[in-house]
């Protein structure tokens, strides 16, 4: 059995797999930004950003280039992407989920999704990593 598991492990195929899984969250909404980009620019209106439309066109850019860039590893820069995407995970805290502001229940539910964000960065760390040594 762990034989098995370890050469699904070492599958170049599981790895892509993985990776697809990874940033499921990123390209869906880079996707559905396309597709509904007036929704996406009223959120950034309701985040107080400035020039909404700049930052939404950079948040799509974002969420799929930097997928894009992890599941394909591109030129070796696959460690790019999964660095650009936490940046932009971590930025949407203070930004989009500001928890401490909130009073309950809205603040516990807040919270939970920076949990969210937080673990996603930790993903996202590992694939770098993986990106650099498949590189190598």
């Amino acid at each position: 059995m762990q034989e098995i598991i370890i050469t699904l492990l070492g599958s170049s195929i599981i790895l892509v797999i993985a990776k697809v899984i990874l940033t499921l969250v990123f390209w869906m909404a880079g996707l559905f930004g396309i597709f509904n980009f007036k929704i996406i620019v009223q959120e950034m209106i309701d985040a107080n950003l400035p020039v909404p439309k700049l930052f939404a066109v950079a948040t799509i850019g974002t969420q799929l280039l930097g997928s894009l860039l992890i599941i394909t590893n591109f030129a070796g820069f696959g460690w790019l992407g999964a660095g650009w995407l936490a940046i932009f995970l971590l930025l949407t805290i203070p930004i989009g989920h500001p928890f401490w502001k909130f009073d309950e229940p809205k603040r516990t539910h807040e919270f939970h999704i920076v949990l969210e964000h937080i673990t996603v960065v930790g993903g996202l760390m590992l694939a770098g990593i993986l990106s650099v040594l498949s590189a190598v």
